[in-house]
């Protein structure tokens, strides 16, 4: 689909095509969809649709950022539901997905049936600053890997020195730094970490970063995430919250890992505060990661519920 500004996006469609319809949003952003977040939906009740984000996955330009904002995504939403002839949807999100479904609730609010939401991130100052130096608390080891890819004396502007080798045009500066930020994310995003990077310096990961060792979407993952980082998500602060009064009327459901160090649960406590009639449900047992057992299965337990009302 062109949406213009450069910019087209992947989309597809699977389930029942006369079902309910609902619109997956993706995380990072940037990190583009799969097929296995079809499977968090009954294919016999829903009309599944899945896009790839501005520069995500496979819309393209790869890991575009011009004309790549939280208002450009939203526009996008909307010219897909008025592209498949859907009066309104069921949203579902999580991390920067979770941000992105608020963002788009609160400017079509009656354009959403319903909402689920995991691992909330609102795009506050301080959630930010956590990813960036607050996970070392929890991840020291991932996160001396991630300070000391940078040389020491621009690690006192961390995200800046990341943006600055991110957005290089030349493929040896850009793609070591993208390596280095998917590591650190990944190793930070699971209750349990699937591994440990040891710490290597920027010309260690120069070395390692062929196009062979970048893994599919990093550099959309790392690049994109980074530019909404450095521009506050494109959002006055508090944004979200602030505006929660639209969607109140709307049923939701809440999904938080206890122990998401990536979204930590002190914002999910904070938006289901706001939000008394959302259904707010913590998993003892998880992380930040969609994929993690307890996690998947209250999405699927929460897409299923809303099968009685929707």
């Amino acid at each position: 689909m062109d949406v213009g500004d450069g910019h087209k996006l992947y989309w597809e469609q699977s389930g029942n095509p006369t079902g309910v319809p609902v619109i997956f949003l993706h995380g990072g952003p940037g990190a583009g969809v799969a097929p296995a977040y079809r499977r968090f939906f009954d294919p016999t009740h829903y009309r599944i649709i899945l896009f790839d984000q501005r520069g995500a996955g496979r819309s393209t330009p790869d890991a575009g950022l011009e004309n790549n904002t939280t208002a450009h995504l939203i526009s996008d939403i909307e010219a897909l539901r008025q592209k498949l002839s859907i009066e309104r949807w069921l949203v579902f999100g999580g991390s920067w997905g979770s941000t992105l479904a608020l963002a788009y609730g609160q400017a079509h609010p009656d354009r959403c049936i319903a909402f689920i939401l995991r691992g909330i991130f609102l795009f506050g100052a301080d959630e930010v600053d956590w990813f960036v130096h607050g996970m070392a608390r929890i991840f020291p080891e991932a996160y001396r890997a991630f300070s000391q890819f940078i040389p020491a004396h621009e690690r006192g502007e961390l995200l800046a020195a990341y943006y600055k080798r991110l957005t290089d045009p030349d493929p040896g500066v850009h793609r070591p730094a993208a390596l280095a930020w998917c590591n650190y994310e990944n190793a930070c995003s699971r209750l349990i970490p699937a591994g440990t990077t040891p710490p290597a310096s920027e010309p260690a990961l120069r070395k390692r970063a062929s196009a062979e060792a970048i893994q599919a979407g990093s550099l959309a993952m790392a690049r994109i995430e980074c530019h909404y980082m450095i521009n506050q998500g494109f959002m006055e602060p508090d944004q979200l919250l602030g505006r929660i009064g639209v969607l109140l009327k709307h049923p939701a459901v809440i999904v938080q890992g206890r122990y998401d160090m990536v979204c930590p649960i002190v914002t999910a406590d904070r938006l289901a505060q706001a939000w008394p009639g959302a259904q707010y449900r913590v998993v003892a047992d998880a992380g930040h990661s969609s994929m993690e057992p307890g996690i998947r299965a209250a999405l699927v337990k929460a897409t299923d519920e809303f099968r009685i009302y929707i």
